[in-house]
């Protein structure tokens, strides 16, 4: 887990926020552009950023839409967890499928979202290897028929 997020939120100055928004809407920005729309140097903005990464504000990852790298089945998962919710939540966590994980307030402990390749593999998942964690309950799951917003752009408000 990233520093930042076991941490608490940590204060950002004007720069970094605006660092954060540019590469939310191009996470291939080059260093000389983001200097630029910040006014600072090269190495003062590759600084910057280097220090977002390490602390753990941010992340610079390539997001794939799961329809066209073969993964056919999305769903989200609600659990309901007898006893401790840490013990669930680290082996829902460590499945390759499970995409994150959430401790909630509510009808459900810990939701879940995976991406499965097909309905087969979401069946096995939630019968072989969900519903047999140790303290879970129940299960429902949510499929996704569509997609209708996924965004990571909303910056530092």
């Amino acid at each position: 887990m990233p520093r930042a997020a076991r941490s608490g939120p940590q204060r950002l100055d004007d720069v970094s926020k605006r660092i954060i928004e540019l590469l939310q809407d191009d996470g291939r920005a080059s260093y000389a552009t983001i200097a630029k729309a910040v006014g600072l140097s090269e190495a003062a903005a590759r600084q910057r950023v280097q220090r977002l990464l390490e602390s753990g504000v941010m992340q610079i990852v390539a997001v794939t839409d799961p329809l066209h790298v073969g993964f056919t089945r999305q769903a989200m998962i609600g659990i309901r967890v007898s006893g401790e919710l840490a013990p669930a939540a680290d082996a829902l966590a460590g499945l390759a499928q499970v995409a994150y994980v959430v401790t909630t307030a509510g009808s459900f402990d810990l939701l879940c979202e995976v991406v499965c390749e097909d309905d087969d593999e979401l069946l096995d998942l939630v019968g072989r290897e969900i519903r047999t964690l140790p303290g879970v309950v129940s299960t429902e799951t949510f499929v996704y028929l569509k997609l209708n917003k996924q965004h990571y752009n909303w910056g530092t408000r």
